[in-house]
Formats: C-alpha cells, structure tokens, sequence
C-alpha cells in the first residue's frame, strides 16, 4: 500500500562508484604518481625562477601554472581512472581522432616558438602540443587493433596498426620530432611483442629503425648536430650538455642546497628537459636516486598486475602505456648525464609543461583503469583450467 501511494523505493543493485574505484585502485602507483607532482613543484620554485625573470614575469609564474596544469592532469587521471576499460578504448578512438588531425594540420597552423621544430598551436594565453595527446591514444588504439586480430576471424588489426603507426612517425618526423616518433614505434614494437611477434621481425624492424636513423642523420642538420654533440668525447662547457654535466658533477652526494644551485640561470629549458640537472645540483644524488625508484615503482608494480589481466586488449594496451612511460623518463635522464642524444622530452609529471602534464595524467588514469582489481581470477588458473580440457 505504501509503494503505491510514495512510489517504489529504490533497489542498489550494485556497488557506488568511488567505494568501488578506491578498493580496485592500485594505491601504490597513484601515491608514485602524486609524489612526483610534488617533486615537480618542488623544482619548479628553483628552476623556473631565473626564466621568469628574463620573460618579466613574476618570480613564482611558472610555478603556479604548473601547480594549474597539474591540477588539471590530477583531476583528467582520476576521471580517466574510474572508466571502465570499454570506456577508455571509446575514449581514446575519439581522442586519437582529434589529436591526429591536429598533427596533420600543424605545417598550416601550427608554430614552432623559435626552437626550429613546428610541434604547437601557440593559443596565446598557452601552448598544446598535440604529440603528448597522441601518444596515449594511439597506444589504447593499437592494442586494440592487435588484440583484435587474434580473435577468430578477426580483422588483419595488427597490420593496420603497423600503417597507423608508421602514419603517425611519418608525421612526427616531418615537425621534425624524432624523440616522439621513436616512443611511438617503442610502444607498438613493445606491444607486438607481448602479442606473441616473431623474434625475426622484431630484428628487421630494429634494423629499420637504425637506417632510418642514418638517413635522418644525412638529411636533417638539426639531428645530425644533436648527434655530433653527443659522440664528441670533449663536451663544450657552454652548450646545455655542458652545463647539465657540470651541474650533476656539483652536486654530489647531498647537493650544494636549495636555491644555491647555478645551473638554472645558464639553461633555458632547466624547467622542462633539464630538470634532473637541477635535482641534481640543489638536492644531490639521494633525491635523484628517490625519483628513479618512484618511476621504477610504476613501472614494475604496473606490470605485475598486467601479467594477470586474461583480457588481450587491456594487458596489451596497459603495457604499452607503462613502457612508454618509463622510457620517456630513462630518455629524459638519459640525456642530461649524457648517456643519450638529446631528445627534447620532458620528465613525466616534475617537467614543466602544460601539453605533457595534462596529457600524461591522461596516459596514468588509462593505466590505473587498466591495472584496477577485477574479480577474474589468476591468468595461471585459467591457462592450467584450459590446459585440462
């Protein structure tokens, strides 16, 4: 009698969402994630100083549009986190959409800010690079074309991901964006392998990538410069080789301490690419080692829990995006203790940078949705259940 006169009272038929997001999270990659924010901020207020000074800004400008990006990015990988991974996969199609016809019409609108290199549309309050949003798109994307291909009957998916991919390099090389395009290729190599690629081709397609670098080497003087640079065992003490060297030679073990450090009054991008020579100098070697095991930590623990997904597309789509991130942090430390060419890449969530925060809290909420605890049982039980059959 009561329901007809108040109506029916509602029945729960499942779990809140927040509840169900926090108890499936993987905790530990977000606290990884959030304390290298922190870390970002922390070297922000040394580094960014000595440019906002030169552009007229005030001393703390470029921190508090950091500590905004950031909390763009923070907010864009926990909505990104609470998606299911159906929800990510049409997510990421109409991302990649939008993001690669934005590459394609950067020769006609985009600028290059005087690095030489036409990889932004400058909106005049800011900058978007549509590089950093199409990295993690086209991976979800990927994995989902070769994920299809191994169903019965399914479409040839991993050789019309090969197409995009190679699409998309072409592109990137022509800004020219070399750095960008060798993660692309990174992360659809890394997920053909773990598709169950032939060791041969992998071989042919390394050895691909090594004559396309002798050709760019021939064909592009700012590759080749790059790369003459860092072969040269004599480091010039004026370029930004230099002095990222000759800041991490400074700071030792404990570092020369904060705000003493000189390296960010001689590099212009010590906000953005050189950033390790700054922790390097102010913080030492302890706070360098902290940051490589935070992205270490992600990456392992990311993995661990991808070994168990049964689902192709999610453990091959989450093991791209984690690769792919873990590489573009060894790249960028690479290059300021000169173990590699430089790049031009940023340190994923401390570098300052709109485009890359934004998007690789993107990127991180993909993986986190990945990486969420489903009640599907050990992958071991269900190849050993398939194997009695």
């Amino acid at each position: 009698m009561t329901e007809m006169v108040y109506g029916a009272v509602p029945v729960q038929t499942g779990e809140p969402i927040l509840p169900k997001w926090w108890r499936t999270l993987d905790k530990w990659t977000m606290t990884c994630i959030l304390i290298l924010f922190v870390v970002g901020l922390l070297l922000g207020l040394a580094a960014s100083v000595p440019l906002a000074a030169r552009n007229g800004f005030d001393n703390f400008h470029y921190v508090q549009r950091q500590a905004a990006f950031g909390l763009m990015a923070l907010m864009a990988m926990v909505v990104t986190s609470m998606m299911s991974p159906t929800m990510v996969r049409r997510a990421a199609v109409l991302g990649f959409a939008g993001a690669f016809v934005a590459l394609m019409l950067l020769p006609f609108l985009g600028t290059d800010f005087g690095k030489g290199a036409v990889r932004w549309y400058s909106l005049g309050f800011a900058s978007v690079q549509p590089s950093e949003f199409l990295k993690p798109t086209f991976i979800v994307v990927a994995a989902w074309l070769i994920a299809s291909s191994q169903q019965i009957n399914g479409p040839p998916g991993t050789l019309i991901s090969f197409g995009l991919c190679i699409t998309v390099v072409m592109f990137l090389v022509m800004q020219p964006d070399f750095g960008q395009s060798c993660l692309v290729l990174f992360g659809w190599g890394v997920m053909y392998f773990v598709a169950g690629a032939p060791m041969l081709l992998l071989v042919v397609m390394a050895s691909v990538v090594v004559l396309g670098g002798i050709v760019a080497y021939s064909s592009s003087e700012h590759f080749a410069r790059r790369i003459d640079g860092f072969l040269n065992p004599d480091v010039d003490p004026t370029t930004q080789l230099g002095y990222a060297t000759n800041a991490i030679r400074e700071g030792g073990l404990f570092g020369v301490g904060v705000g003493e450090g000189q390296v960010k009054w001689s590099l212009p991008d010590a906000h953005t690419d050189f950033i390790i020579a700054v922790a390097a100098e102010e913080y030492g070697l302890v706070l360098v080692v902290i940051v490589i095991a935070l992205y270490m930590l992600v990456v392992v623990r990311s993995l661990f829990r991808l070994m168990k997904e049964r689902d192709t597309f999610i453990r091959l789509a989450g093991t791209g995006l984690v690769c792919m991130f873990g590489v573009q942090a060894m790249i960028n430390m690479g290059v300021a203790v000169r173990l590699l060419p430089a790049k031009g890449m940023t340190l994923p969530f401390v570098s300052y940078g709109g485009s890359s925060l934004i998007a690789g809290g993107i990127a991180v909420g993909m993986l986190l949705a990945f990486t969420r605890s489903r009640p599907q049982g050990e992958i071991a039980d269900f190849l050993r259940g398939s194997g009695r059959g």
